[in-house]
């Protein structure tokens, strides 16, 4: 079932069935701060590299312990090109769909609030653009964000565990599925 091979930050990993789980150590993200610059790059990241256009989705759960405790998905180039769609506990105490996209400095989009501990989530590329989404029932997506990216035509493309704040959790992955394909509406993402 594994589609992933690699590691930046290997952890703790238990995969069975159709789920990965992914334990994030205390104090790990990926995060530019756009006020000061920071760099923080320790989250566990399993990926591989995809060349071209793809479509990457999954099913992403956790207990919500910590503020920005979150499960993603995550796409890189390098440690200051790169993108996440998490599904987070946010700072307003609340679950939410959200997006970050790093050029240099992160910015930070907190997104629809949900109140189930799962949720499917849903990034691809096509060229140089890429489109985030999310659903609540697997199969009816909704859009979060639309972007452009200048990056390589191969980058590394998996799942992160992150507990920024915390003292570490582990992160549910199932139904992971990566196509290779090029979306035909970016917006609705197929």
């Amino acid at each position: 079932m594994n589609l992933f091979d690699k590691w930046l930050n290997e952890s703790q990993i238990d995969e069975k069935d159709n789920l990965i789980q992914i334990t994030a150590p205390a104090k790990t993200d990926y995060f530019i701060s756009p006020e000061n610059g920071q760099l923080n790059n320790n989250a566990p990241f399993f990926y591989t590299d995809i060349q071209g256009d793809f479509i990457l989705r999954a099913k992403v759960r956790h207990d919500f312990i910590s503020k920005y405790d979150a499960g993603a998905l995550f796409v890189m180039d390098s440690d200051h090109c790169w993108a996440k769609l998490c599904y987070e506990y946010t700072d307003f105490n609340t679950y939410a769909v959200v997006s970050v996209v790093t050029n240099g400095v992160s910015d930070d989009a907190n997104g629809q609030n949900l109140t189930d501990k799962s949720v499917w989530l849903q990034i691809g590329r096509k060229g140089d653009a890429y489109a985030m989404h999310y659903s609540t029932d697997g199969t009816h997506y909704q859009m979060v964000r639309v972007f452009n990216m200048k990056a390589s035509d191969t980058l590394k493309v998996g799942i992160v565990s992150q507990s920024p704040v915390g003292e570490g959790m582990v992160s549910d992955f199932s139904d992971i599925q990566i196509e290779k394909v090029t979306m035909k509406e970016i917006r609705v993402g197929k």
